[in-house]
């Protein structure tokens, strides 16, 4: 496979740091420096720091591995907390689902504790307008029902 600039300058730089730590005697340095500069594939250029203990690491396929200093790897992604359903909504959810069940006696709690929810939500960060809206639709529609078979009751009578 064939080098990049990029690649020579990695593999220099490890050249530069085995000289530093004096592991490279100063002929040895310039010539693999000058090696470096002339090699056109990984192959040649891993050979040049393979007895190097800084050297790259080697992938199956023979591509130098690059090696990424901590501070430029991506963040690693920690999700956020769960928010917490306000309690009212809930409950204004709950009794709102059971007026089919109890023929529409809890949907006037149902209107009751989704407005309290509602009002909550505007000053909290919880969630759960849509299960204070469900209540509240519910228990409206419930009230409504009541009042229409109170009046039609009276008028029949």
């Amino acid at each position: 496979m064939r080098a990049a600039n990029s690649d020579r300058e990695r593999t220099i730089d490890v050249l530069r740091a085995a000289f530093a730590e004096g592991r490279l005697t100063a002929a040895e340095y310039e010539q693999r420096m000058g090696a470096a500069h002339q090699a056109a594939t990984y192959g040649q250029l891993a050979s040049l720091v393979a007895d190097l203990p800084s050297g790259p690491m080697v992938q199956p396929f023979g591509a130098p591995v690059p090696v990424v200093p901590q501070t430029f790897m991506p963040p690693v992604f920690v999700p956020p907390p769960p928010v917490r359903n306000n309690g009212l909504a809930v409950a204004s959810a709950t009794l709102g689902c059971l007026t089919v069940l109890t023929f529409g006696l809890t949907g006037l709690p149902a209107v009751v504790t989704g407005h309290l929810a509602r009002a909550q939500l505007r000053t909290t960060r919880e969630d759960g307008d849509g299960l204070a809206v469900l209540g509240l639709v519910l228990g409206w529609l419930s009230v409504i029902g009541w009042v229409l078979g109170i009046l039609l009751v009276v008028s029949s009578g």
